[in-house]
Formats: C-alpha cells, sequence, structure tokens
C-alpha cells in the first residue's frame, strides 16, 4: 500500500490520478489532498477518498473547507507554503504526483525530491525553471523521479531499463540512441489560415482536438508552447543535447513520442489519449495496473500521419527551442513570460500572435543572472512577470 498526495488534485491530473486510485484500492492510499481555491471539488473528492490532509494554498479556501467538511471524516484541513513543504516531506508520504500547473508547483516539488520521495512529475515546469539544480537534488536524495507527461513517459518506457534507472544522467549515445522524437497533435489551428490567428478566441483555442485538459495548457497546446516547454524538460530527464531532440507533428495523437536508435530502429509508444495511461504506469513502475483505458482500436485510427514543425505558424516552439540552447536562465524567463501572456489572452486582454510577440520580448529584454539556489530561480521569474506584465500594459 502507497501513501499518497496529489499536489494539484483538483485539476485534470489530479482528477485521473484520483480515478486509477479508484481502479487499485488495494495498492493506493490517498494520504493528503492539495489544491489552491477550488472548495467545492475539494469537499466532493475528500468525501469520496477521504484523506487524513487536505490542504488548501489559499486561507479562506482552507477556512471555508474546515467548515464545510462532515465533522466525522475527521480530516485535517492545513493552509500556508511551510505546511505544505512539511507534508510532502513527510515520513508518512510514500508518493507524491506533482501536477499544480506552471511555477508555483517548483516549490512543494522540489521539497518532495529533497526528501527523496518517489515523485510523478507533471509540472514541467518545475525542470524548466529548475533544471540542474533540479536534477542535482535528486541525485542527492535517491529521489524516484517518474515523468507523467504523455510524451515523456512514453519516451521513458521506449528506452532501455539501464536508461530508465540513470534519469537526469542518462548516457543516450552510450545506449545506441540517435534521437528523441517529441510528437505533438499541433492543437486545434494547425490547419488555419495564418492570417486567422490573430483573431482567435480563448474558446476556440481551448478546444483541443484529441485532449481534455485545463484552459492554460489548452493555450500552451494551440501555440506549441507546451511542446517547447516538453523539449526542455526532456533535455532535463534525459540528459539530451539539442542535437538529439526532435519535434514531430501527429495530429492523431496515437503516437505519444518516440526514441529514434542508431541501428534505423525507432520505438514508439501508442495508445488512447487518456492522462490514466502515463499516471498507471509511473505509478505502479516497473509493474503494470489497470488503468481504466481502453485498449487502443487499430481499425477505429485508421492512420497515422506526420508533420515538420512550422515555425511560422508556431513561433512560440521555436523561442523554447533557442531558450533551451541558451540555457537556464532564458528558459525561466520565457516560461515566466509566458504564464503571463497566456493569462492576458485568456482574459480577453491582448491577441493569440500576441502571446508570442510578448514571449519573445521578455525573452530579450529581461535582465538574467546566475541561478545558484531556488530563491535566485523565484527572484528571475518575479521579474521576468514583472516585465511582461509591463509589456503587456504598453500593447493595449
Amino acid at each position: 500500500m502507497q501513501n499518497m498526495v496529489i499536489l494539484g488534485a483538483t485539476g485534470s491530473i489530479g482528477a485521473s490520478t484520483l480515478n486509477v486510485v479508484a481502479c487499485n484500492p488495494k495498492q493506493y492510499k490517498v494520504f493528503a489532498l492539495v489544491a489552491n481555491t477550488n472548495v467545492a471539488k475539494m469537499l466532493e473528492i475528500c468525501v469520496q477518498h477521504q484523506p487524513k490532509i487536505a490542504h488548501m494554498v489559499d486561507a479562506k479556501a482552507a477556512q471555508l473547507l474546515k467548515q464545510q467538511l462532515p465533522s466525522h471524516l475527521n480530516i485535517e484541513v492545513t493552509t500556508g507554503e511551510d505546511e505544505l513543504l512539511s507534508l510532502v516531506s513527510s515520513s508518512q508520504v510514500d508518493t507524491v504526483m506533482a501536477a499544480i500547473v506552471g511555477a508555483a508547483g517548483l516549490p512543494s516539488t522540489l521539497a518532495a525530491v529533497k526528501a527523496g520521495k518517489r515523485v510523478l512529475l507533471a509540472n514541467k515546469e518545475s525542470l524548466v525553471m529548475s533544471g540542474q539544480l533540479f536534477i542535482e537534488a535528486m541525485q542527492r536524495s535517491g529521489a524516484q523521479v517518474l515523468p507523467v507527461d504523455s510524451e515523456h513517459n512514453a519516451i521513458f518506457q521506449c528506452l532501455s531499463e539501464r536508461s530508465q534507472l540513470e534519469i537526469g544522467r542518462c548516457d543516450l549515445t552510450g545506449a545506441g540512441v540517435s534521437h528523441i522524437l517529441l510528437t505533438g497533435s499541433g492543437g486545434p489551428f494547425l490547419t488555419s489560415d495564418l492570417s486567422t490567428l490573430s483573431s482567435m478566441t480563448p474558446d476556440q483555442a481551448c478546444k483541443h482536438p484529441n485532449w481534455s485538459m485545463g484552459r492554460k495548457i489548452s493555450v500552451d497546446s494551440a501555440t506549441m508552447m507546451n511542446k517547447g516547454l516538453e523539449y526542455i524538460e526532456a533535455r532535463w530527464l534525459f540528459n539530451a543535447s539539442p542535437e538529439q531532440l526532435k519535434v514531430v507533428i501527429h495530429p492523431q495523437s496515437v503516437i505519444h513520442s518516440m526514441v529514434q536508435y542508431r541501428d534505423g530502429s525507432v520505438l514508439a509508444q501508442l495508445g488512447n489519449p487518456d492522462m490514466r495511461t502515463p499516471i498507471a504506469h509511473c505509478m505502479s513502475f516497473p509493474q503494470r495496473i489497470n488503468s481504466g483505458v481502453e485498449p487502443l482500436d487499430f481499425f477505429k485510427v485508421g492512420q497515422l500521419s506526420f508533420l515538420e514543425p512550422d515555425f511560422n505558424r508556431f513561433p512560440c516552439l521555436a523561442l523554447a527551442i533557442e531558450a533551451c540552447k541558451q540555457g537556464q536562465e532564458a528558459t525561466t524567463v520565457l516560461n515566466a513570460a509566458n504564464e503571463i501572456s497566456v493569462q492576458a489572452f485568456l482574459d480577453g486582454k491582448i491577441r493569440f500572435t500576441d502571446i508570442a510577440k510578448i514571449n519573445e520580448q521578455s525573452l530579450m529584454n529581461t535582465a538574467t543572472h546566475p541561478l545558484n539556489n531556488i530563491d535566485d530561480i523565484l527572484a528571475l521569474d518575479a521579474q521576468s512577470r514583472r516585465y511582461t506584465l509591463d509589456a503587456i500594459s504598453k500593447l493595449n
């Protein structure tokens, strides 16, 4: 029986994780649930899964939850950053699902890594922002980090057992790997006329053709910034050079990613586009458990197609690849800028095509400095956000 903490419990990854737990009740116990402000959803899942602790990042939300929870459940409600970091480091916790969206997920994810936990990494921003510091902390503590993102999980499954045990320090060349092929659907605007992109609405951007996701990550899929962030994450997870990473557009989202070997072989992981599959794989690795996902029906799939990315259509992808080449400071700046610009788009303050323009301005103009610890990272993150907000205000 594994005691689990689910960070981001009220989000889509949290819901999928709880679904897998429900399919395997003899193997997993929800020790704690963590959310930000969604009291109604937290109340619902607390009643269903009855964790020992329910943590709300927002203090007012914590108070409301405490008032509404049935007393007979004996669920402790906590709030505060220190309490959260203590929770993920607790000796009673075996596994932490790190699914808080964005930079907000870094401190708790890194705390779980430093505590040597089994960390199921769905928060790609942790590696985008902290990279080398994250990998070094993992190696010092002996934490086992398993990639939940469908693309990185697919790559992980296609690597040798030795490489799987060497996350963050893989010798891809020694393992015979020539390229990691990250697949992406291209999102809802893959075939839209370029002249129409500036008028696309948030609702249109969030209509992903294959996946059901939150609004921020849906917009990132539409710009392909999400693939860019995954490119950066893959660089750290698999110790890959830029020359070893390629992005392939695959509209059907059936092949989740591939690994190309120097003998000409290409190994691919396929499955229906459902996050419960990679979540179940990480929860049970190296075993396999029931995920609740229907097996892939090849006759319904019909055909698989592939395209080379068009950087004129997806400038955010080009920015992320360039930032990865520049280094940790650049990827930290870009991630922060993108979170602000995407939110501005969702709030109706800027156009869809302004996201890339604002991100590029921030990447070019935010002054950087060496990142020696998490405080340095968070300071640069905050600096990039301030610049981006100012750039948005001048745009309007």
